[in-house]
Formats: structure tokens, sequence, C-alpha cells
């Protein structure tokens, strides 16, 4: 059967893999700048939101990050950081989102005199008032950036070990892969294992499937960000296959950024073929104009995914959460429950 937006919306949806700064509100960030006193590019919110949002084809993954400069200079403040993440919240709920990883780069909100500490304080009561008052499960992920020194991507790692358990589950590394490939941060990653954090590593979208193997095996990684480069060494994908190291695919940014160039080589279908544990994610949900409910809609309509593929899709994801326990185990009989009353209505 084809499934109609409808139906793809009310299905209970996990997602994993969501950027804080790139999924703010146009008309919040108007709001933003008006509080602190600071000007915008344009007073006009339909030119706003196409400058917040990343081209239907960038020119690379550097392209489709310059977008995030529009946003960065208004999320300096404990109130801004707070506001986005609650809003954040908000916008999985109204998608019938149950449960949310949001990631977020600490060392990017420091511009106004902000510590560390205060911007995973923030962006966590955000986070908490919005899992009180939508019902959303929300945890989040600090990210170290390529490009930085490694006493300012220890930072990260070193203050969210206090989060751990408290609002984080997980750190990451994101930025500009092709330029810096993740052994350059083995060090970093190697003290956050130490330290007992979960690890993502945005891997396999700028730069080819080493990275990912480097990031496995040399980083400790337990999820790949994107991946969809994978296919380009057999062997290791068979070893991620054994490993069931789940990736986390974002279709729609993955055709922006030419992580793939066109939909018909988009390899969703023969990794879960071939056994490899794909999770479908938003990415950013302002930068490429877009939702969960979206993201399957388009896989449904440009890769063929059936109605089992997408259930699938989701079973792999409540699968590959970083939610701690007991947490994890109460949340996953709950999201199947639900799963399967959503699964009931369709009569399949």
């Amino acid at each position: 059967m084809t499934l109609t937006n409808e139906q793809l919306k009310s299905m209970p949806k996990i997602e994993l893999h969501l950027h804080l700064d790139g999924s703010v509100l146009p008309q919040t960030l108007m709001e933003l700048a008006a509080e602190q006193g600071k000007e915008l590019p344009t007073t006009a919110i339909e030119e706003l939101s196409s400058l917040m949002r990343a081209p239907e084809t960038c020119l690379d993954l550097n392209d489709y990050l310059r977008t995030f400069d529009v946003v960065l200079p208004y999320l300096q403040t404990a109130e801004a950081l707070e506001r986005v993440a609650y809003e954040v919240v908000d916008q999985c709920a109204s998608d019938h989102v149950r449960y949310v990883e949001v990631r977020f780069a600490p060392q990017l909100h420091r511009l106004g005199g902000l510590l560390i500490d205060d911007v995973y304080e923030a962006v966590i009561r955000g986070m908490n008032r919005g899992e009180k008052q939508f019902g959303v499960i929300v945890r989040c992920i600090g990210i170290c950036l390529r490009g930085h020194s490694e006493e300012q991507n220890m930072e990260v790692v070193e203050a969210a070990q206090a989060y751990l358990h408290k609002g984080l589950v997980a750190v990451d590394l994101a930025g500009a892969e092709a330029l810096y490939p993740p052994e350059l941060y083995a060090p970093v990653f190697v003290r956050a294992q130490q330290l007992g954090i979960p690890i993502t590593i945005h891997a396999g979208e700028a730069g080819g499937a080493q990275n990912i193997e480097t990031s496995v095996l040399k980083l400790g990684a337990t999820r790949i960000g994107h991946g969809v480069r994978l296919q380009e060494d057999s062997h290791l994908l068979q070893q991620m296959v054994e490993r069931g190291i789940p990736l986390e695919f974002c279709p729609i940014s993955n055709l922006q950024t030419k992580a793939v160039t066109a939909w018909e080589l988009y390899p969703i279908v023969d990794y879960m073929n071939k056994g490899i544990k794909v999770t479908v994610n938003t990415d950013n949900l302002t930068v490429s104009h877009t939702s969960l409910t979206k993201e399957l809609l388009t896989l449904q309509q440009q890769c063929g995914l059936t109605t089992e593929d997408i259930v699938q899709l989701q079973r792999n994801a409540v699968e590959s959460i970083f939610l701690e326990q007991p947490a994890r185990e109460e949340f996953i009989q709950t999201y199947d429950a639900a799963l399967e009353q959503w699964i009931k209505k369709l009569d399949m």
C-alpha cells in the first residue's frame, strides 16, 4: 500500500539526528534579534526564511553549512538557547515524533561570554520544558567540531560528563568532513570512551567509506551520522552489518549536500536488504525545510519504500536510541505498543 501524508504524520516516529541551530523558526529569529537589539539581513519574513534554508541543490556540504551563519549570532544567550530547544520539541511533537536526540556544538554559542556549562544547561532546560509540555522524550548530544583545536573539543567532552544521564546521551563530531578526517580527533574521542560517553560521528557524507571505518575502530563510534558512502567498501559494509552499527540517514539533506547525486542512486533499499541498520532523520528542520513525515513520504515516492520498509526503519531507530536505562527499556515498550496500534489502524 502507499501511505498518505496523513498516515505517515500519525505514525509514531523516532528522530536521532537533528541539529538545534539548523531548526530555528524564522519568526523566532526575528523576535530574538529584536530582543537582543541586533540587526538581521532582512526584516521580511519570507526573505529571512529563504536565507535560513539551503538551496535544493548545494555545491557541496560546505555550501550547505554556510546557512548556519545566518542564525548563530542570535544564539549566544542562555535565554535564546532555552527557547529554541523548547521550540524544537514543539516542532517534533507536532509531527508525532515520540523521541528525539537534539545535537548542538557548545563552542559555537560562546561569543557572548557563555561558558560551556551554561550552554549545556540552557539547552537541557528548554528540552525538559518541552518534554513536560509535549510528552516527547528528549535528550541531547554535544558536538565537537572539525577545524576546532583539540583543547576546544576536549572541553566539550569533559563538560559533557556532568550531564550524562541528566539530559545528555552522547557526543559527536561534525563539520567539514572532506577537509578534516576523523583520525585527527582520535584523542578527544578516546577520552569520551574513558568517560563512558556514547559516541556518534558524522562520516561517509562528504568523505569516503574510510572515514566510517576510522570513526568506528579508532574513535569508538557506535552510530554513524549519514554513512551513505559506506557502499564504496563492500568488506566494511559487511563489518557494519556484523557489528550492528546504525546509520543516521538524512535523505533530503544528503541530496542537497551531494553526498548522493540523485534519488535513483540513494542506497537506502540496498543497505536495508543487506542487513544494515538504517534510520531516517531530518538533519535540520529549517535548513532542509523538512520534517520526518516529509522525509518518509519522499523516500516512498523516490526510492519505492514499502510500508513494511517504513515500519522497519522505525524499529531500527528505536533499537538505536542512546537513552539511558531504565528509561530506555520503558520507552521501547511504550513505543512498540504505539507502533503496533498504528499498524493495526492501517489494516496491514
